[in-house]
């Protein structure tokens, strides 16, 4: 598995274009990266850009891109609403697959001494990268920003982490860490007075504010969301104000746990907030818990597509108001998405069946197998949806819910299965077609054809297993569902059969070519026996459904 780390660079430029360009053309020159997204701000006169790669790869490009920012920006004439202290004013490292943060810090670290000693540039480290306590604080390290910096680094205790301790005029310093997967969210507020946008921003970061104590000190008191940093700021493109909230930890404050707290804070202070806004990118899943959470509210069945979570999402969280929210653009998975990666299920269904018509041998019955099985775990959710919303029975909306919510992550899979039965055939066929001149190339060859045949046979005994929960859902639906949709589960239970039926036959045929005979011997006993039961559980639906049908 490759190891991936996600890079997320602040350049304190955000209105010349060119000079923005200049920096990520620099980024992507590197082999091994993806630039997933750039977001320039006039008001804050900064743009984040967020890439993804391997560790070398990313420590290369955050290299470049901070040595073309140094050149370009000149951080005398800098102004912007965001605290700053550089023209890369920060640039985290993300551990995002396959990679521990301890990994992640010596990456860090390597960055951090080239950028000191090639560049010249004071380097500061943070969060994790930074083993002193007094100062592993983004927002402790930038205090008194670029201006106040020249006194700053001068101090025994703020002596830079690499790099000369003297302040760069022009480039300034910058910092270099790595943090947990941050997401930047600004919610906006109907005022235009930046005081009353502090005043919640310090009600609801953890930080909270400095109170009297009425004994002649101050005390602090905390505020309500734990893992958030806040503060408050007026926009002028946007002519209002905003609470800007870096969500430092998401499974501790969701961004949806915190756009209700702003709402809360802001009408007991006499304003309403009126929207919000994404700043670079957010995870798959903080979209889809956003729009269950706001299904719930409404009473209504979580078991939807995932389009429609996202769209819920979207509109409940106001993410609209300022621009146009492409989910495409903004989703860190949507972004990473290869466009391979799923050409069968993106087509229509008349273009699939055309090239399933067409003299090519994949897509075939495999893939084929896979959608009957994607199709039957969507009508099981139809049936949960329909007897979610249906009148009388509120009180099991959860139960459908879930029954829904299966249903979808079913569908899902399933649907992947489509793409991944044709991709695995057409290994079968790469390896067939690697060179064999030499008896190094007969082995090489013929080992890739024993993995790319295993593989041909692992992704429709994946289809059986998925099909048959399918199977039981559609079995779930017929005995509890709405009556009036018995017919939709007995067909669900049909198209699982077909599904378990058809995968089964991909298992066998490709079973002959597999020389490790004991494994082969394991993965057709289990096939037999998901197929058994497949049918077994075909009967009692069709027999329940008749039963409904005729009773009504």
């Amino acid at each position: 598995m490759e190891k991936l780390i996600e890079c997320v660079p602040n350049f304190s430029e955000g209105v010349d274009l060119s000079i923005i360009k200049q920096i990520t053309d620099q980024i992507e020159s590197v082999h091994g990266i993806s630039l997933l997204d750039v977001d320039p701000g006039k008001a804050t006169n900064r743009t984040v850009v967020t890439f993804v790669g391997n560790p070398q790869a990313v420590v290369e490009a955050a290299f470049l891109g901070i040595k073309k920012a140094a050149e370009l920006i000149d951080m005398s004439k800098h102004k912007g609403e965001h605290p700053r202290m550089g023209a890369t004013d920060v640039c985290p490292l993300i551990p995002l697959a396959n990679i521990s943060v301890e990994e992640t810090v010596k990456y860090a670290n390597q960055l951090a001494a080239r950028v000191g000693k090639e560049l010249n540039i004071p380097v500061y480290l943070y969060e994790y990268a930074q083993p002193d306590a007094r100062r592993n604080n983004l927002s402790v390290i930038r205090e008194g920003e670029y201006e106040g910096f020249f006194k700053k680094i001068k101090k025994a205790e703020w002596k830079p982490d690499f790099g000369p301790a003297e302040f760069s005029v022009r480039s300034g310093g910058t910092v270099i860490g790595v943090r947990d997967f941050l997401v930047a969210y600004n919610v906006n507020l109907n005022t235009t007075s930046v005081r009353r946008a502090n005043a919640v921003a310090f009600d609801v970061r953890e930080r909270g504010r400095e109170v009297e104590d009425g004994k002649g000190g101050k005390k602090v008191v905390p505020g309500t969301l734990k893992s958030v940093k806040a503060m408050g700021w007026f926009i002028e493109e946007y002519g209002q104000a905003q609470i800007s909230m870096n969500l430092t930890n998401i499974s501790v404050t969701p961004v949806h746990v915190a756009f209700e707290e702003c709402c809360k804070k802001a009408i007991e202070r006499g304003m309403r907030v009126t929207g919000s806004e994404l700043v670079g990118l957010i995870p798959l899943n903080s979209m889809l818990e956003a729009g269950k959470h706001f299904l719930q509210k409404q009473k209504r069945s979580i078991g939807v597509s995932e389009a429609e979570l996202i769209h819920i999402a979207i509109k409940s969280l106001g993410l609209d108001e300022l621009g146009k929210f492409d989910p495409a653009k903004k989703i860190i998975e949507y972004r990473m998405r290869k466009a391979s990666d799923s050409v069968l299920q993106n087509m229509t269904i008349a273009a699939f069946a055309d090239m399933t018509a067409s003299e090519s041998p994949a897509p075939g019955g495999g893939s084929i197998s896979a959608y009957l099985g994607a199709l039957s775990a969507a009508l099981g959710a139809m049936v949960a949806n329909l007897s979610a919303g249906k009148k009388g029975w509120e009180e099991r909306l959860d139960e459908f819910s879930a029954f829904a919510e299966k249903g979808q992550e079913l569908k899902q899979r399933l649907l992947k299965l489509v793409d991944e039965d044709t991709d695995a055939f057409n290994r079968i066929m790469a390896a067939f077609g690697l060179p064999k001149a030499t008896e190094t190339e007969k082995n090489a060859r013929k080992e890739a054809i024993q993995k790319a045949t295993k593989g041909a046979i692992e992704v429709p005994l994946t289809v059986m297993k998925k099909s048959l929960e399918a199977m039981h859902l559609a079995k779930a639906m017929a005995e509890k569902g709405n009556p009036n949709s018995v017919s939709d589960a007995g067909v669900g239970a049909l198209c699982a059969r077909s599904a378990i039926m058809g995968a089964h036959l991909n298992v066998k045929i490709n079973a002959g070519g597999v020389e490790d005979k004991k494994w082969m011997e394991t993965i057709l006993a289990e096939a037999d026996k998901i197929e058994k039961e497949a049918l077994r559980l075909e009967k009692e639906v069709l027999a329940q459904a008749d039963k409904v049908i005729t009773k009504g």
